[in-house]
């Protein structure tokens, strides 16, 4: 009796387990059905946006590429443009190598324009010897030396306070022009912007002492001052003293016009000056730290404006068009004379150029004609890059064939260096 009563109980919780199974399993069925459909739903929501969200960026480009193609790569007002010829310029910004391709630059608001003869250039040469006093330059104190880094010679500053001034005949008197610009490239290695400062004076410390030769721009890793404070200077604007994380090379370009003083820190305008209270009579550069190196110092007279130029010898020179060594790939500080050919072009559609490339004689005849038409169709094509229609361009070289100065010194090869726009 006991053991059937067990049968019937052990037969009943089976069934109730059974049962309990068969419903916590078809609930488990309908919750897993309600979420793929959920999920199926979803997805297709998910696509729609997807497909929407694909119209509408189609036609944002649309519309974008229409307004690109009328748009300026220089967006500074008519008053700057004015005064842009002698005013300018790597965080460091790229150029794009590709041989099959024109290159791609980024500096497309840079403004500065090199002075059209240049006064004082150096490399500084290969021909100089490591560990040697850079020949071009005099020393005021401290310690340099020309040594090779990354493959190409610099000057380097050895030891903190360092001065060195321009090796000129005249360096006892003002041998800075009214109207002129400064280039360098300098390396601030890994470290705080406290002890990487590099001074540029507007006089020369050693030959000949000035009120100018007292007054500096100070060049940061990440910024730059001029004068002792935002209060004597308004247009001075320092973006922050940051530490170099790298180490890199930046790009630096003054212009002063007559009193108007303007500095690039890379492709960016940080000092805009109006009226500068001293008259600038030379040159001096002091490092502040050790292991600080320069390379591609140039100082260049300025001079007319493109416009009047065309007008006067319908033809444009331009030596601040600067390509890698022997090759045709621009330099990023290129943007600034190419961003001025383009909007002259945009003002006047009646305005065609053949542009012309020009090397000096270093090398070959035969190198220097292929690569000066080579650079020369690089000019051109970013041009057409930029909206200038191609029929109202062309381009040819002519290498070393037609010099404008001597090829003997640093400064009459860098003259020779250059690319002309002659209307056609």
């Amino acid at each position: 009796m006991k053991f059937l009563i067990k049968l019937i109980l052990f037969i009943g919780i089976i069934s109730i387990s059974q049962t309990v199974n068969a419903q916590f399993l078809d609930r488990i069925a309908r919750k897993t059905q309600q979420k793929i459909e959920r999920e199926a739903e979803n997805r297709t929501q998910r696509k729609i946006d997807k497909e929407i969200d694909k119209a509408f960026d189609e036609a944002e480009d649309e519309i974008d590429g229409k307004n690109k193609k009328d748009e300026k790569p220089n967006s500074t007002s008519d008053k700057n443009e004015e005064n842009s010829e002698t005013s300018d310029n790597s965080n460091d910004q790229q150029v794009v190598e590709n041989e099959n391709t024109t290159p791609t630059l980024v500096w497309n608001k840079y403004d500065f324009i090199p002075g059209d003869t240049v006064i004082f250039e150096d490399g500084p040469s290969n021909d100089e010897e490591n560990g040697e006093f850079p020949s071009r330059w005099d020393l005021h104190k401290g310690n340099i030396e020309i040594g090779e880094f990354g493959g190409e010679k610099v000057i380097m500053f050895l030891s903190n306070q360092s001065y060195m001034v321009p090796y000129l005949k005249n360096s006892n008197e003002d041998y800075i022009p009214d109207v002129f610009t400064i280039e360098f490239d300098v390396w601030f290695s890994k470290g705080s912007s406290t002890a990487n400062r590099l001074w540029v004076y507007l006089g020369d410390q050693k030959n000949n002492r000035t009120d100018a030769a007292r007054r500096s721009l100070v060049v940061m890793p990440h910024s730059l001052e001029f004068g002792e404070s935002e209060k004597d200077y308004p247009g001075t604007e320092n973006i922050g003293w940051t530490h170099e994380n790298e180490g890199a090379w930046k790009h630096i370009s003054i212009a002063y016009t007559k009193g108007k003083y303007k500095a690039y820190f890379n492709d960016t305008r940080l000092i805009n000056i109006p009226h500068l209270d001293v008259n600038p009579t030379g040159i001096t550069i002091e490092a502040g730290n050790d292991n600080m190196y320069l390379k591609n110092i140039r100082i260049a007279k300025g001079g007319v404006k493109y416009y009047d130029r065309v007008l006067s010898e319908g033809k444009i020179i331009v030596n601040g068009i600067k390509f890698d060594v022997n090759k045709a790939t621009l330099k990023p500080e290129s943007m600034g004379p190419i961003n001025k050919i383009y909007k002259l072009m945009v003002k006047n559609p009646d305005l065609n150029f053949s542009v012309e490339g020009h090397t000096d004689s270093d090398g070959s005849d035969q190198t220097n004609m292929t690569l000066s038409k080579k650079r020369a169709k690089t000019v051109m094509n970013q041009l057409i890059e930029m909206g200038i229609d191609a029929s109202r361009l062309k381009s040819t070289g002519f290498g070393e064939n037609k010099p404008i100065d001597n090829n003997t010194t640093s400064e009459g090869k860098a003259n020779n260096r250059r690319v002309e726009f002659v209307k056609f």
